[in-house]
Order: C-alpha cells, then sequence, then structure tokens
C-alpha cells in the first residue's frame, strides 16, 4: 500500500540550524497494517508521517501510494487518498459549523464542489449511525456546533470524519497526546475498532511506547532520522517496555531520556 524508496529530508539546509531529519529511509507498508511508529524529540517520525501526507517534499527518494506515484503531489490532492487525524482536537473539524455539516464535508472529499449546499435524509441516517457507534450521545446533537464539543468529542468525530470513506492510508499524529489518559483510552480503543471493523492501512506515531506495543501488528522505531528497528507479527506481541528500552540502547549506544514516552 506505502513504499518509501531512499527517502531523506533536510531542514535549513547550509545554515547554522541545518538538521538532517530523516536519513535515507526505505519502508514498505502492506495493505491492512497497522503500523505504530515510536522515537524521542527529532527523530524524525513526525517528519516522515509529514511527508507522506505532502506537507513537506523530499529532498531525495520517492513516495509510491498504491502504486501511484505521489512523491511531487501536492497536499490537498493527496488528501483524497489519505485520511488524518493531528495531534491537536481543535485541528481536524471546523469549530463554527454543525456536526452534520463537518461529517457532509468529510463525505464530500476529494469531489468536485458546486454552490449548492445541503445533507440529503439519507445522508442525515448514515451520519446518525457513525455517530452511534462512537457512544459518545453525538448522534442525537448533530445540528451542535462542534465548538462546542469537549476536545475528546471533537477527535472522536476527527477521526470518524478521516474514515468516513475509506482512505488508502489513515494517518494517526500522536492523535491522543493533547487528551487526558481516560479519555485517550476510550479513543484509542474507538481507532482499534474502526480500524478493524474497515480493515484499513494505517500509519500512527506515537509518543507512547506501552500504546506502540498495544496497538497494532508492527512497530518501528526511529532515532535520528533513521529507522533503528521494525518488528511485527509474534515478535511484536511478545514485546515489553523493557525490551524496546534494551534494543534502543544497544542501537544508539545511548540511553533512552524521553520519559513522556514511558508514561501509561
Amino acid at each position: 500500500m506505502l513504499k518509501l524508496f531512499n527517502v531523506s529530508k533536510t531542514f535549513d539546509p547550509g545554515t547554522i540550524t541545518e538538521k538532517q531529519a530523516l536519513i535515507d529511509i526505505n519502508l514498505e507498508i502492506d495493505d491492512g497494517d497497522f503500523v505504530t511508529v515510536i522515537g524521542g524529540n527529532g527523530a524524525g517520525k513526525s517528519t516522515l508521517l509529514n511527508l507522506i501526507a505532502g506537507v513537506h517534499f523530499t529532498d531525495t527518494g520517492s513516495i509510491f501510494l498504491d502504486g501511484m506515484d505521489i512523491t511531487g503531489m501536492k497536499e490537498h490532492v493527496r488528501a483524497k487518498y489519505l485520511g488524518r487525524v493531528f495531534q491537536d482536537p481543535m485541528w481536524g473539524t471546523a469549530s463554527n459549523m454543525q456536526i452534520e455539516e463537518n461529517l457532509a464535508m468529510a463525505m464530500r472529499r476529494g469531489k468536485r464542489r458546486n454552490l449548492s449546499w445541503g445533507i440529503l435524509p439519507a445522508e442525515k441516517q448514515l451520519y446518525y449511525e457513525k455517530l452511534k457507534l462512537i457512544d459518545l450521545g453525538l448522534e442525537n446533537r448533530m445540528s451542535s456546533k462542534v465548538g462546542l464539543l469537549s476536545g475528546g468529542q471533537r477527535q472522536a468525530l476527527t477521526l470518524l470524519m478521516a474514515t468516513l470513506k475509506k482512505p488508502k492510508l489513515l494517518l494517526l499524529d500522536e492523535h491522543t497526546a493533547a487528551l487526558d489518559p481516560k479519555t485517550a483510552k476510550k479513543v484509542l480503543n474507538l481507532t482499534q475498532t474502526i480500524i478493524e471493523r474497515d480493515h484499513l492501512t494505517v500509519f500512527m506515531v506515537t509518543h507512547n511506547m506501552r500504546d506502540a506495543i498495544k496497538y497494532g501488528n508492527r512497530l518501528i522505531m526511529m532515532n535520528e532520522g533513521r529507522i533503528m528497528y521494525d518488528v511485527k507479527g509474534e515478535e511484536k506481541a511478545h514485546l515489553a517496555v523493557a525490551d524496546l528500552l534494551e534494543m534502543f540502547e544497544k542501537a544508539s549506544g545511548g540511553e533512552f531520556s524521553n520519559d513522556r514516552m514511558l508514561l501509561g
């Protein structure tokens, strides 16, 4: 579903703030894979996600999505193939629009727009059923402005919008990092349910080692712009946080010092 060949990215080249964010990344993600990506600050995980999304472009290398070369494709063009949930719950929705209007925008992703606007009864019924599945009572508030929702409710709505039309690839950019632990757990469980139900291919960047181990069928650890560890299947299923820490120290020659990633 996703292939990256010799992808590199440097920010501010030739200046004192030059940063090699990604160095010769080669990665293949199969259809149906749920990949969790872990790494300390500056490891390159968010840059990698942003290159896939089209926020940044590669300096070298190529990116293919479902056999299509998207290396030079602009972000808004890629958007019709991708679903994305951001770290900030406020970024994925329009706060001054109603819940059903936000869902209608998501339903029309990738389609040509015209001056007419309306939500058909059949659409409303679909949105009602989808909202009922996330079990937050939003199905009875479809005419409410999104700005009135809590952070967790908005993030759950963003997740629903990102998957309303099955994307070729779902990008989750630390999408529970800004939520309290109880709400984060609920959103992650909802994420798992939607992914399994719709058989989605997923690339999830997370700050939490326990979440990286618990969710998905494959785990990638990054450090200083490189993929240093890639594990899946039974090997991943038997991982513990202590194993990840040991592997990081062996590969990098140093200790892992980002306490935020160890929090449960």
